[in-house]
Order: C-alpha cells, then structure tokens, then sequence
C-alpha cells in the first residue's frame, strides 16, 4: 500500500536538519494542508501559515513593458509640425495617454490652429518612468519602488499585489514518523477491555458549534393561502369571520335560498352532526323572511312554492362552503343603521362527503370575495376578477356566460399561465 499524504509529509521532516529555520514549506497545497492540520492537532508537529505579497504585472502591464506607456507612445506619434487632435484620439491608448502627457506638459493644445485642434509637442524628449518602473518589478526590484510609484501603477491597473500563503511545519513535541489515527468517542467496548487507556483520543472543543437544528417549513397549501390573503388586502378587501366549522343548515343552505328538497342537502353530499343535533337558535325576523321568499316568493322572485320547515333549517352540519359566513357577513351589515360599502373575502376549509381518491378528499379550501355596494355591475366583477388573477402574474383571461341556478348572471373564467402553458378555468 503506497504511503498517505501525511506519512510522506512527516518522512521528508524527519530528513530536515534541526534548527530556528529547519522545518518544510508547502505552497497552496490543499491535500499537504489537511494532513498538516491533523498532525498538528495531535502535536505531532508544529504548523505555522505565512503569507508573502509580492508585486506582478497585469496584462496591460506587461504591453506597457513591451511597448511603452500610453502617454510616451502618443508623445512619439507626434510630429514636429503637430497632429489633429481628432487623428491623434484614434491612437490605441490616446485617451489615457493625452491626459498623462497633457499632465506632465510634454504636450500642448492649440485650438486655434487651422482645420481644428492641433496638438504639438512641448519638449524635445521625454523618459518613459512608467516603462522602467514595471521593468523593476519584472526582474524582481519591486521593493525598491515607492510607495507613491507603486499606488500610482496600481490605480493605472498596470501593476498586481499578490498575496502567497504558505504552509510552514516544524517537529512537534510528540514527533514520529506513524501517523496515529485518534479516537473521538468512547466506545462501550473500550470500557470493557480497558483499551481506552492506551488510545490516543482526539481533543475536544468545548467552542464548536453543532449541528443547526432542522426548521419547519410551511405546508405549500399554506404558503398559497398566505399569498392569496396578501392579495385580497393589496385591493382593499376585509377578512371575514370563518372559525365556525359546525354550520346550522339555515346559514349553510337556506340563506342562501337553496330550496330544502335540493339533492347537494342529502346524507350523500353533506356531514350532519348527531351531537348537536340542531342549532339552538335562529334570527327569528330573518327567518321568517326567508321562509316566505321560499314558499311564496318575494322581492322579483316566485319562490320554490313548498312548505318551508323550520326543523329542517337547524339542522347542523360540517359547512359544505365558506359562502354561509358571507350570508353572515351580509346579514349583519344589513343591520346596521346606515349601509356602508364593503369589501370582504375569507378564505378556508370547507367539508364535502365525497369519495376519497388521488384527486378528492373530505375537506378542501375555498376562497371567496364578496362586494356590497350601490351601482355595481357586471363589469366591476369582471374588472375585480381580472385585477385578482393579475397579482397572481395570470394576465391573460377570457369569460364565458355560463347558467348557475343561485347567481345570475353568471360566468366562468379561463385562464393562460405563460411559464406553465396550461389553461385553468374558474
């Protein structure tokens, strides 16, 4: 078996002659820095990291080194009767070398001259400082720039300070060639045969963190619900009230003027309760307004003309949908003195007796919005509906007159989602 990382680091230390500054250096190597951590949390040896900067030349350093700076190379472009100014901005590196040339006064400007601006040289000769500077630092006399020289060069992005990390290991005081491996926890077996006196155990750190504890995370059905809620608030609509599961049938299905021999108040469709049974009380005057619209009609409307029953509107049951608390909403802002417009929705769970399968369960969540005001028509609805599946980043809808027996007029919306692809009704 070919030797690991950490045997042959510890093989060639014991081949360094002793002393203040015997020891190995290893330059940015990850696997040499591994085994020297581990080694040196054992005392096996004595690891230092020590960090070097030193100066190289970019890639624009070495073209000035090459070619010369900007500022020079302009300065020679220029002849002794002068040069556009226009002609001498086409150059490569013109911008930044008329401005260094301009600063230093090797050239001048003269904007009153024939055809246009004319630049003409100022000097006879020019030295090229920033040529030989990185010549310095490309033989490795970077140090004996200044300061200011070296800043300079760096601003001008010609000039690169690197930073080299390395790896500096000594013999520790429990030096060897055998790379122990240490225990980190204490065996039951160990206990029993006592071998724990002999294993070397790795230290523990009373200052490490643990683990993060796994967090909870929202149900998606809740996450839906939490975005739908922001909505209705964004357009100015009032949670309604919808913590009472248990309905009486009166709220459920009469307020709402389904007639009681409708198929969707069957066992099949709807939970009843055994325990209460019915509800203890009803609004006396609103029911008897109800019960007349139901058996002889009333305000544009024939009724169902039967004999509407009282035993059969306390009856409780598992509300079947969330519109019983807007006939709630509804009747309570009836009663006040003076009718103020509204804007409610809630959004909840709702109990179905259906048969359970992949897509169908005993429960599911309705949303629902309600508008009471003067005026309104169906346009506002549908300007409503738009403005909501909007904000749900649905913008393409189209409506479709459709027959409900409990509304009218009634529609229903379709849908394009533009990242899904698929059409949605509502």
């Amino acid at each position: 078996m070919s030797p690991s990382v950490a045997e042959l680091l510890l093989q060639r230390l014991e081949r360094t002659p002793p002393g203040p500054e015997g020891g190995l250096c290893s330059l940015e190597a990850a696997a040499a820095l591994g085994a020297g951590a581990r080694a040196a949390a054992s005392q096996v040896i004595e690891a230092e990291t020590r960090a070097t900067t030193r100066w190289e030349l970019s890639a624009e350093g070495e073209e000035v080194l090459r070619d010369g700076s900007p500022e020079v190379r302009l300065f020679r472009s220029v002849p002794s009767e002068g040069l556009p100014q226009s002609d001498a901005m086409k150059l490569p590196g013109a911008q930044v070398g008329f401005s260094k040339a301009m600063a230093n006064k090797w050239l001048r400007l003269d904007k009153g001259a024939p055809g246009g601006p004319r630049i003409f040289r100022a000097v006879d000769a020019v030295q090229d400082v920033v040529q030989s500077s990185l010549r310095q630092v490309q033989e490795g006399n970077g140090s004996s720039l200044s300061e200011r020289e070296r800043t300079d060069l760096k601003r001008r992005k010609l000039l690169l300070e690197v930073t080299l990390k390395s790896y500096w290991i000594r013999k520790g005081s429990a030096f060897s060639t055998a790379v122990v491996r240490q225990e980190t926890d204490l065996t039951p077996e160990m206990i029993a045969t006592g071998s724990w006196r002999k294993l070397p155990f790795k230290a523990y750190n009373f200052s490490a963190l643990g683990l993060p504890p796994t967090c909870g995370h929202l149900h998606p059905l809740l996450k839906v619900r939490s975005q739908l809620r922001q909505i209705f608030l964004e357009m100015g609509f009032t949670e309604m009230p919808t913590d009472n599961f248990v309905e009486s049938s009166f709220w459920n299905f009469d307020a709402l003027f389904q007639p009681q021999q409708h198929p969707a108040r069957d066992q099949h469709d709807t939970f009843f309760l055994q325990d209460p049974a019915e509800a203890p009380e009803l609004p006396a005057n609103y029911m008897a307004r109800v019960k007349k619209v139901h058996s002889q009609g009333g305000y544009g409307s024939q009724g169902y003309k039967y004999e509407w029953k009282v035993e059969e509107a306390r009856k409780n049951l598992l509300r079947t949908h969330t519109t019983s608390a807007s006939a709630r909403a509804l009747y309570h802002l009836a009663r006040q003195g003076k009718f103020t417009p509204v804007k409610y929705f809630s959004i909840d769970r709702v109990f179905r007796n259906e048969s359970l399968d992949a897509t169908h369960l005993a429960e599911f969540h309705q949303v629902e919005g309600v508008v009471a005001d003067r005026g309104l028509t169906l346009g506002h609805l549908m300007g409503t509906l738009q403005q909501f599946f909007t904000k749900l980043g649905i913008s393409k809808l189209r409506f479709k007159p459709a027959y409900n027996p409990y509304t009218e007029p009634s529609m229903e919306v379709f849908s394009y989602h533009e990242g899904a692809g698929t059409l949605g009704s509502a």
